[in-house]
């Protein structure tokens, strides 16, 4: 009988994720971050935001780039449409963890993905943003998130990738449960 054992690279270095959480695990402290934005306004409904500095591992630290991102409404707002709404960059948001989250996971799990998409899908009615009725949400009334995962594995196992994703994701806990926001102004 011949077996070969197949190297999985999903491009997670688990072993330094793991690394990290031992070294949390030992010094707590460290773990408390702090991610940062700021957006200015452009013109009408265009803002750009940025993001490039946060805290973490008890410093200041920052990203090998600054990131811009444009944000705007659609030409059927009376917009120019120069970028997402902020309501969509939620939903990358939300994708772009729990994909990250699939893809640790399953290093981690020795799976090999071959490709991993995720579709979402977030109902909204604009009575309440528009104020036309109090009685309705200004956010969404629902998120649907559909996953096609092409791995090497059952599909009990990616289920449960997918699963582990969700328990472990920031922006879902951030999506899912209240989170105090302060505003001021200054």
């Amino acid at each position: 009988m011949n077996i070969t054992a197949n190297k999985v690279d999903n491009g997670v270095n688990v072993e330094a994720l793991l690394g990290a959480r031992q070294a949390l695990t030992e010094a707590p402290e460290a773990a408390r971050f702090k991610w940062r934005a700021t957006c200015a306004w452009v013109n009408g409904t265009h803002s750009r935001s940025v993001v490039h500095g946060f805290f973490g591992l008890g410093a200041e630290q920052s990203h090998k780039t600054e990131f811009h991102y444009d944000a705007d409404h659609p030409e059927l707002f009376a917009a120019e449409d120069n970028g997402a709404t902020p309501v969509e960059y939620v939903l990358v948001a939300l994708a772009s963890c729990l994909t990250a989250g699939i893809a640790t996971v399953a290093q981690h799990r020795n799976i090999q993905l071959r490709s991993v998409k995720a579709t979402l899908e977030a109902g909204m009615d604009l009575q309440g943003i528009l104020g036309i009725d109090s009685e309705v949400r200004n956010g969404f009334d629902g998120i649907k998130v559909v996953f096609e995962v092409d791995a090497d594995a059952t599909e009990q196992e990616i289920a449960a990738l997918v699963a582990q994703s969700q328990r472990r994701s920031a922006v879902f806990d951030i999506v899912t449960n209240p989170t105090n926001v302060a505003v001021e102004v200054k």
